[in-house]
């Protein structure tokens, strides 16, 4: 009911779209570079490139250990140790045709675990846009007796204003009459009035 309105712009839309595409071209590109500079047929810079890999998918290994395994850390370390791999090879190769491959294979991969988790995120939210609505619903049939028992009373009250408006005027219509005596009226049997000023 008193929900902000956000308007998502097109770019926030697609960013999340388009991240893994964009991230494999950007290690694709940085490989091709370091190739340009001096990396091709570089046993040194292969080296290197196979021991980080490898650090990083025995982290992730050990991350995902254990009843107590991190999915966050442990993910992070084979994204990045796949990243690493596929910067290795671009660098280290000869033509474009094999970094390319694993390029395309790199991206399908990381498209395929993305939609995994767009899927689970979509899921979830379905799921809580639903429960704020059976909740609102709920509480709508609340909010709504509560305001017709506060209309009542608001309605009671000017009523009960309005009599007592009219019973003041006919009061003071009534002293203002000529031969009106409210001494008659107590001994009449009638409750004493105030003495009016």
């Amino acid at each position: 009911m008193n929900e902000p309105i956000i308007a998502r712009s097109t770019l926030a839309l697609a960013l999340p779209k388009v991240a893994p595409a964009v991230a494999t071209s950007t290690l694709l590109i940085l490989g091709r570079i370091w190739n340009a500079n001096g990396a091709e047929h570089s046993v040194g810079n292969a080296t290197l490139m196979v021991v980080l890999a490898t650090g990083a998918a025995v982290a992730g290994g050990f991350a995902s250990a254990g009843r107590r395994g991190d999915s966050v850390i442990a993910g992070t370390a084979f994204t990045t140790s796949g990243g690493l791999a596929l910067a290795g090879v671009a660098g280290y190769a000869d033509g474009l045709s094999l970094p390319l491959l694993l390029w395309a294979l790199a991206t399908a991969v990381a498209y395929g675990l993305a939609a995994r988790y767009w899927r689970t995120d979509r899921r979830e939210s379905i799921a809580h846009h639903r429960a704020v609505s059976e909740r609102r619903e709920e509480h709508s049939h609340i909010e709504r007796v509560e305001a017709l028992r506060a209309g009542a009373q608001i309605e009671v009250a000017r009523e009960g204003a309005a009599y007592a408006t009219a019973l003041a005027q006919a009061l003071t219509a009534r002293a203002a009459l000529p031969g009106f005596d409210p001494v008659q009226l107590t001994r009449g049997g009638l409750p004493e009035l105030p003495p009016s000023e």
